[in-house]
């Protein structure tokens, strides 16, 4: 891995943990923060399936560290991360990638968050209980990352990184 995408890779980090210091969505039981989820999709497009996977495990564990995530923000961030890359590593379409990681954290991890929250934190809830927060979540946040992943794949200094296709 070369110095220029370990320092995109931290970059993104950067921008995702300060995101959900500063952006976040009162979804009823939970907050969403959108941040990490455009985060998932541009690293999709940008960086190819591991480094986006290690970007997302990275902010999740940093967010539980500062008190702005809890335990689920791992389940949430890296699930939906695995699904936006390998949908756009298939299909090259970046709306593809959105639909990856809102498929990925809206559908998928919002499921794998009931036993992991009962094993890990202690709760018992219904199945959907998280399908609501993560679905918003992912949503805002895919269509941010499609918007913006888009605009920056046209600009000089991604394609001067050679970064367009990882």
């Amino acid at each position: 891995m070369s110095i220029r995408k370990l320092t995109i890779m931290a970059l993104f980090v950067a921008i995702a943990v300060a995101g959900s210091a500063f952006v976040s969505i009162p979804t009823g039981i939970a907050r969403a923060y959108p941040v990490q989820h455009a985060i998932n999709v541009i690293g999709a497009i940008l960086l190819g399936p591991v480094p986006t996977i290690m970007v997302a495990f990275v902010t999740a564990i940093i967010r539980i560290l500062t008190g702005t995530g809890s335990l689920l923000a791992i389940p949430g961030s890296v699930i939906g991360a695995l699904c936006a890359t390998l949908f756009y590593k298939y299909s090259g379409k970046a709306w593809l990638a959105g639909v990856g990681e809102i498929l990925g954290t809206g559908i998928l991890a919002s499921l794998v968050a009931v036993p992991y929250a009962h094993f890990l934190m202690g709760t018992s809830v219904a199945a959907l209980f998280f399908m609501p927060a993560f679905l918003t979540s992912s949503i805002i946040g895919a269509i941010l990352g499609i918007i913006v992943a888009s605009s920056l794949r046209k600009t000089v200094l991604i394609k001067s990184f050679n970064m367009t296709l990882y």
